[in-house]
């Protein structure tokens, strides 16, 4: 199976409190990953390091084989696009926040962008600020899938979104997966779990507690793997 991203011994430190400790873990490239645990287990810090919004203390992160200190970041970040938990919209229309990723952009493209992320275009005329948590949501996924990233990495990005919203963004992701893209998306929702991932990362305490595909997990004889995919076993 083809590694996506690789970590090596990555430990990150706030200060005196360790947030990653000593992580050794490959990604694999199965198209929708998702990164489970408790509040304060590493989860953001994890993503976070993959577009080297955080360096590690020690220990090196890869990208399809590469070390990401050897990747430009401009360049990793055309490759390697964030979705974040508060989707960040700018001044002006919507269209304005979609020409922030290509400002070269023409209304047609724009419009396609928008039904590829289940918006109607008519959120292109419509000032950014007055979109609802679940449009600014998928405004954002479509300004970053308008760089065409090899990898979305997407932090709770329904956590504060109320169920429809949530059910077209998770729809989106995994149609996304279905395409050939790949995803790894944060949570602390079991039932996401079950619903979204193909291949499971348990994070507790800055630690790997579990990794696998989601078949795999079920059964697994540590209780707290199986609460955090919201296994009955």
């Amino acid at each position: 199976m083809a590694e996506l991203f690789r970590l090596d011994g990555v430990t990150v430190r706030d200060g005196e409190h360790v947030v990653l400790d000593a992580v050794d873990l490959v990604l694999p490239d199965v198209g929708l990953t998702v990164v489970v645990g408790p509040s304060g287990s590493g989860k953001t810090t994890l993503l976070r390091l993959l577009d080297r919004l955080e360096v590690p203390t020690a220990g090196t992160v890869t990208f399809r084989g590469r070390a990401l200190d050897d990747i430009e970041v401009c360049s990793l970040r055309r490759r390697v696009a964030m979705v974040f938990q508060r989707p960040p919209v700018f001044g002006g229309s919507g269209f304005d926040n979609l020409r922030v990723a290509r400002p070269d952009l023409g209304v047609a493209e724009a419009e396609e962008a928008c039904r590829g992320a289940g918006l109607d275009p008519t959120v292109l005329e419509r000032a950014a600020d007055t979109l609802s948590g679940g449009e600014a949501q998928r405004l954002c996924l479509a300004r970053a899938l308008l760089t065409d990233p090899e990898v979305v990495l997407a932090d709770e990005p329904t956590a504060s979104l109320d169920g429809a919203a949530r059910e077209a963004i998770e729809a989106l992701s995994s149609r996304l997966a279905e395409r050939g893209r790949s995803l790894v998306w944060v949570t602390h929702d079991p039932g996401q779990v079950r619903r979204l991932a193909r291949h499971v990362v348990v994070l507790h305490d800055g630690r790997v507690r579990a990794t696998g595909s989601l078949d795999a997990l079920v059964d697994h004889p540590d209780p707290m793997v199986r609460a955090s995919i919201g296994s009955d076993a």
